[in-house]
């Protein structure tokens, strides 16, 4: 690590000092700490709610023709989302670098988040242009809170020394999640309300009177997300240190950004370790955005649930990915993060093939099953239950994936190229991140199936896998 550190260092080098922020101070106070923790808890209910939970499967169920032209309609506006941001995120990332602090690029990111969000109120049953209003806000949304978080993994090495880097970013995951559950909780409990009953899942009438025929609860999500992110995104602005600013100027910046984007790559394609893992990195984030993407439509789809069953299969998600990032931070630390993010992978790959093998009557490819009956309740079929069981693992593992990912990168790269590095992490998650949900999409469109999605997936995980084994570990 210290080896590679020092190359890449000076490589840079010749081109320019090495800034003296990599010497600043990197012990933070805990209520810095605690600042920065919070950016993950304000950001989660949009990935929660609206990404994943509720309003995914309401614009499957309720805004698209049928469940099929749905998954495919969502998977194109994630597409279309992942290649706006290979773009953006290594360019800003590097822009941040010349011009110093962070927090001013988060607050950008979070307004066009925040518009974004409430318009997902406006994507109505029967509304005109409901379903263009959903997808570009949806695609908008995610833009923003994905690059916003490129500035703030950019942070890492500047808060705590590299020793506590995994428990440092677990601990943001595992926070994350947390704000997930509790949005969900939320929503779910005194705001969505099943359209036959009335009712929330706690058996209430919905609060600010929702009305449920015209799905006002699944829809309340964009608003919400977007004043919970304002409310618990201001620690981070009052009591997180930002980098020092650079005397460079933003115009000077943005030219030097666009340049910096080629020396990164090539720095980068010189040191193996650095430029097989974001390669590995392009290839298994992509198959989790997709993952994630078509949790709640493929349930939907698949098995006819809706709010309340997709919501406490959420509450369950968030619960284990909350365990998960904690204990996978601990392991980062103890036995490093590539055999973390190895496992992780290996674990997702068998989930696809046990999705794969699932159907409204049958397991694991061959076993027949009894069709689910009105009066079975909850999850009460046995595809059901194993498909609960498998999403529950996806949970597990999907924040030490993630967190092991950017602490592994914090330790190879310079501390004052973070905002550069961590850009072409988020390029390296999103280059290709259209081509995970458009080949879900082609193959659900072509085979008329919502099975085709896992067996796309199994083909990124693979791949990822084999390239990060020849990563030098960390």
């Amino acid at each position: 690590m210290r080896e590679t550190h020092r190359n890449i260092r000076q490589q840079r080098g010749k081109q320019s000092p090495v800034r003296d922020i990599d010497s600043l101070p990197r012990n933070a106070s805990r209520p810095a700490i605690l600042g920065w923790l919070l950016f993950d808890w304000a950001c989660q209910p949009f990935f929660t709610l609206v990404t994943t939970f509720v309003f995914a499967p309401y614009f499957a169920s309720a805004l698209a023709p049928d469940a099929v032209s749905g998954q495919s309609l969502w998977g194109y506006a994630t597409a279309g989302a992942g290649l706006v941001l290979a773009v953006l995120s290594p360019v800003l990332g590097s822009i941040a670098d010349a011009t110093g602090p962070k927090k001013p690029w988060i607050a950008a990111c979070g307004l066009v988040l925040v518009i974004a969000s409430f318009a997902l109120w406006y994507a109505a049953p029967g509304e005109p242009h409901a379903i263009a209003v959903a997808l570009v806000g949806f695609a908008l949304g995610t833009v923003a809170v994905e690059v916003a978080g490129v500035f703030n993994n950019a942070m890492i090495p500047h808060l705590v020394p590299p020793e506590r880097y995994g428990r440092l970013s677990g601990s943001s995951w595992a926070m994350g999640y947390l704000g997930g559950l509790v949005s969900l909780v939320i929503v779910l409990g005194f705001l969505a309300a099943d359209p036959a009953s009335g009712r929330t899942f706690f058996g209430l009438e919905p609060l600010l009177g929702l009305d449920p025929a015209s799905r006002e609860g699944d829809r309340i999500t964009g608003p919400f997300s977007a004043l919970w992110f304002i409310v618990f995104v201001l620690p981070l602005f009052l009591l997180t240190p930002d980098v020092p600013r650079s005397p460079v100027g933003l115009r000077e910046a943005a030219r030097k950004g666009v340049l910096q984007v080629k020396s990164t790559i090539a720095d980068a394609r010189r040191h193996g370790s650095v430029g097989r893992f974001l390669l590995a990195n392009m290839v298994y984030q992509d198959a989790l955005v997709a993952l994630f993407a078509f949790g709640g439509i493929y349930g939907a789809g698949v098995f006819g649930w809706q709010a309340v069953e997709l919501g406490i299969f959420g509450i369950m998600l968030t619960v284990t990915g909350t365990i998960g990032a904690l204990i996978g931070g601990r392991l980062d630390d103890r036995i490093g993060a590539k055999p973390v993010i190895l496992g992780s992978i290996v674990i997702l790959a068998l989930v696809c093939v046990g999705v794969l093998s699932l159907g409204r009557e049958y397991v694991f490819f061959v076993v027949p099953t009894a069709p689910p009956a009105p009066d079975d309740g909850l999850y009460g079929s046995a595809p059901e239950q194993v498909f609960l069981g498998l999403g529950l693992v996806i949970g597990s593992v999907a924040g030490p994936l993630q967190a092991s990912s950017r602490s592994l990168l914090a330790r190879l790269v310079p501390a004052h190229e973070a905002g550069r590095y961590f850009g072409l992490l988020a390029l390296s998650g999103k280059v290709t991140s259209f081509l995970a949900p458009l080949a879900v999409a082609v193959a659900t469109e072509i085979f008329q199936t919502q099975a085709a999605g896992p067996a796309v997936l199994i083909l990124f995980l693979l791949t990822g896998f084999w390239l990060l084994s020849g990563v030098r570990r960390v």
